[in-house]
Formats: structure tokens, C-alpha cells, sequence
């Protein structure tokens, strides 16, 4: 009986924590929708690269940093245009909302050469930034939008060159980076087949490599601020390509538009537009309001729909 009752609260216990983490379930691009794979289930056909756990990644030297933990290449891809909407939804371990609402989100793309990306070898990407969010006004992370099943939504390049690219949607849990190791790591990546006769590419200066792009004591990853009110957060990584910098994100994203230190220097501050302030504000307190370690956090959960 002991044994039981032992193990029984011991799953208990579990059942939060998983909660707590999650993955990308919906890739939504010009209107049409990519449903994900649930971690380790059996795999569907999809443009989402699948990965073995909700966990998040820890560490800047993990190999998993790549495209999520085991990632596995994805069957599909995924046509898109310069300048196409891409809307990011992601899920928590329950199939709920998106819990975490402290850090960043940024999107990286990478070539996948003459190959197509379903043949891909990810640990061979390098990678460009595309876009960065992070604070807007009030302080509000651009995480907290997903707190509401609401999808985070970028913009590809208005001029990207046509070709085979992996689109990797990373989002960084900051809630434990006071101390070095803490952050956690969510990444995504999905295939993608841009047209159209666009000539923009990365100067070769902008490309990283993952792991090798961040490390555990750089700003942005190991921060003793994240909690001080009005501090100036600095974007782990690279600065937006050049190229890129000065897309316009989709209507109705008002979160995911780099600032414009973003597009001059890595060290940039996160401050979004007012637009992004009022968007914030208007989703439920709970979403929006940053808990401190310690504190509990209340979430008013809603089904997260498959198709968009």
C-alpha cells in the first residue's frame, strides 16, 4: 500500500511539470494549416519536424538545440512566398495553452541547399535570423500571447530568394535563467519550399550554426534581471539579416516585429510597438503577468483548435 500511495504521488508531482513544457502543434502559412505531431506518438504526415519529448533543451551545447529533443525530418513540405504570414501555435504538454509567459521568441531560417528539406540533415544548417520578440511597453513578454492559445506570427523576408528552407521557431523560458544553465530552450523546425523571384540572402557574417550560437553565460540567457522591472533585455544569437530586417510582420502580429536596434546590433532591447502593448493588454491578466519563482500561476485554459 505504501509502495502505491509512493508512486502515486510521485506521478502527481510529474503532472504539472510536464504541463509546464510543450511543443509546436500548428504551422498556419497564408491560410493553410500544418498540424504537428504529438511528441513521440505516431508520426502523420506533416511539414513539422517531430521531436521525442516536450522537454525543453537545456544547455547551449546540446546537440538538441538544433531542431528540438530527437527531431526527426518531416515527411511534407510546406509551399510558401517572399512575404508569406507564418503563425506560430504552440501547445503545452496536456494539449493545453502555452504556459510560460517570461522570454524571448525568435525565428531563424536555414537553406537546405539543392535538397529538398524532407532529406535534410538539420545538424548541417546554417542559420539566419529573420525576427526577435521580445517586451513590448508594459513589460509583457511576447510569449504570453500563446498563454491564450493565440499563435505567435512572423513574416518571411519580402525579398527572400526562392529555394529549400527550414524555418526554426524558437521560443527561451527565462523563468530560471538567474543562475547559469537555467534557461530553457524550446526550438522548432518545419520545411519549407519558397517561390517567387526574390534575390535576398544572408551575408555569410550572419549565419550560425546550433549549437555554437549562443552560450550559457551570454545576455539574454543567463539573466539575474529577468525580474527587475524596465530592465533592458539583450537577444541571445545573431542580429536580424540585414536583408531582412525590414519586413513588415502579418496583420494582427503585433509582437513579432524586430526593433529597430535589432536590425543595427545583436545587443538590441526588446521594445515592440505600441500596437503590441495594446494587443497585450487585451488578453486575460493571467497571460500576461509575470510570475516570479515561487508564485502560482493562474491560467484560464482554452481548447487549442487543429485547423486555422
Amino acid at each position: 500500500m505504501r509502495t502505491f500511495t509512493a508512486v502515486a504521488l510521485s506521478a502527481l508531482a510529474i503532472l504539472p511539470y510536464v504541463s509546464a513544457h510543450g511543443f509546436l502543434s500548428n504551422l498556419v502559412i497564408d491560410g493553410t494549416s500544418y498540424k504537428g505531431n504529438l511528441p513521440n506518438a505516431t508520426p502523420n504526415p506533416s511539414v513539422v519536424r517531430q521531436i521525442s519529448s516536450v522537454d525543453p533543451v537545456k544547455g547551449t551545447s546540446n546537440a538538441n538545440l538544433n531542431c528540438g529533443q530527437d527531431a526527426q525530418k518531416a515527411s511534407l513540405l510546406a509551399d510558401a512566398q517572399p512575404g508569406s504570414s507564418l503563425s506560430f501555435f504552440w501547445m503545452n504538454g496536456d494539449s493545453g495553452n502555452w504556459v510560460h509567459n517570461t522570454g524571448p521568441v525568435m525565428t531563424y531560417l536555414a537553406s537546405c541547399g539543392d535538397t529538398t528539406c524532407d532529406q535534410f540533415d538539420s545538424t548541417q544548417a546554417k542559420w539566419f535570423k529573420i525576427d526577435e520578440a521580445g517586451q513590448d511597453s508594459s513589460g509583457a513578454w511576447a510569449q504570453a500571447t500563446l498563454n491564450t492559445g493565440a499563435p505567435i506570427n512572423v513574416t518571411l523576408p519580402s525579398n527572400l530568394a526562392s529555394g529549400n528552407y527550414l524555418v526554426r521557431h524558437e521560443i527561451i523560458a527565462l523563468q530560471l535563467a538567474m543562475s547559469v544553465g537555467g534557461a530553457e530552450f524550446y526550438p522548432s523546425c518545419s520545411q519549407l519550399k519558397v517561390g517567387g523571384s526574390g534575390t535576398g540572402v544572408p551575408d555569410s557574417s550572419e549565419l550560425v550554426s546550433f549549437p555554437g550560437a549562443y552560450s550559457d553565460n551570454d545576455p539574454g540567457i543567463l539573466d539575474t534581471d529577468v525580474y527587475t522591472p524596465g530592465a533592458a533585455y539583450t537577444f541571445p544569437g545573431p542580429k536580424v539579416a540585414t536583408f531582412a530586417a525590414g519586413s513588415t510582420p502579418s496583420s494582427g502580429s503585433p509582437v513579432s516585429t524586430p526593433s529597430s536596434a535589432a536590425a543595427s546590433t545583436s545587443a538590441s532591447v526588446a521594445v515592440a510597438s505600441s500596437t503590441a502593448a495594446s494587443a497585450t493588454q487585451s488578453s486575460s491578466a493571467a497571460a500576461t503577468r509575470t510570475c516570479k519563482p515561487g508564485q502560482k500561476r493562474m491560467v484560464k485554459r482554452h481548447t487549442l483548435q487543429w485547423s486555422h
